[in-house]
């Protein structure tokens, strides 16, 4: 019989040895210094090419937004996700094992180039995401959590991670199943987290970026302003992609009228929303007209 106790007690354990591991010991596996390497790279392209020439180096919410990186990228496992996430994919794979099913793998890559192996995992984890976000707009209860991340009224890089801990939950959750269902034999999944995290400052900084062609296929500060717009055409947003374009133009989510530089940020009213981090966290209001 599992042992859920110990395996929270484990997670507790585990992931704080692995935080101090990550932040005294330096090494290119190490995601707390690319978060801050990234974070930096993306602010010196906004200090020295602003997109938005009147907005301040220090924009507004700026700290509030740093603070979210931390706690989202890190800080959120500590508290109490990951032992959540173990014990809950522990749960499953003892239900499946009633059934006497022990192995979701139903497309083992293993013996894929590596490179083929890092792209489907990022094709197929950006599927899911881009799906998800547009659930995020959709779904009324959902909406309500993903208000945190429209709050922001100025863009910058920092508000990429700038969301409610409950998005964590569902997105994890909904990427479970498919990747779980691919038999990935690569350790270098950092690879394709750090990618995926890079396009997403980007998207957010307050830069302009001309992918040329490529916006066909990559998402953009350009493009993806008008995901935060307050004013656009449709009611359940526009622009969902996370890191790749492509999936809003496939599925005629695309909305890209103009230079989006001086659009006003948020949603209906966003300027009485809470603009501290724990009256964000704790902020829910069931309206379905939202």
């Amino acid at each position: 019989m599992t042992n859920y106790p110990k395996i929270i007690i484990d997670s507790y354990t585990g992931y704080w040895n692995y935080l101090k591991g990550e932040i005294l010991n330096p090494s290119w596996h190490n995601y707390f210094y690319w978060l801050i390497g990234l974070s930096l790279f993306c602010w010196t392209l906004e200090i020295i090419f602003p997109w938005r020439k009147n907005q301040s180096i220090l924009r507004k919410d700026f700290f509030l937004d740093g603070f979210y990186m931390f706690f989202n990228f890190f800080l959120f496992s500590l508290v109490g996700y990951n032992a959540l996430s173990n014990v809950g994919v522990q749960a499953f794979n003892d239900f499946l094992s009633l059934f006497g099913i022990r192995n979701l793998v139903a497309i083992n890559v293993q013996s894929w180039p590596v490179w083929s192996q890092l792209l489907v995992m990022l094709l197929v984890k950006d599927f899911v995401d881009w799906n998800v976000h547009r659930i995020l707009h959709r779904v009324p209860w959902l909406w309500e959590f993903h208000k945190v991340h429209h709050s922001v009224e100025e863009m910058g890089f920092a508000a990429h991670l700038r969301y409610h801990w409950m998005e964590t939950l569902v997105y994890r959750t909904f990427e479970y199943l498919p990747l779980a269902m691919i038999g990935f034999g690569i350790q270098d999944f950092i690879i394709v987290h750090i990618f995926a995290v890079a396009i997403g400052h980007l998207n957010h900084s307050n830069v302009k970026i001309s992918w040329g062609p490529l916006k066909y296929i990559l998402n953009s500060p350009e493009m993806h302003i008008w995901h935060h717009a307050k004013q656009i055409p449709s009611k359940y947003g526009v622009n969902y992609g996370i890191t790749f374009s492509f999936w809003d133009y496939l599925f005629k989510t695309v909305y890209w009228p103009r230079s989006g530089r001086d659009e006003q940020l948020g949603f209906d009213r966003s300027e009485f929303f809470p603009n501290t981090f724990f009256k964000q966290i704790l902020h829910f209001k069931n309206n379905q007209s939202s």
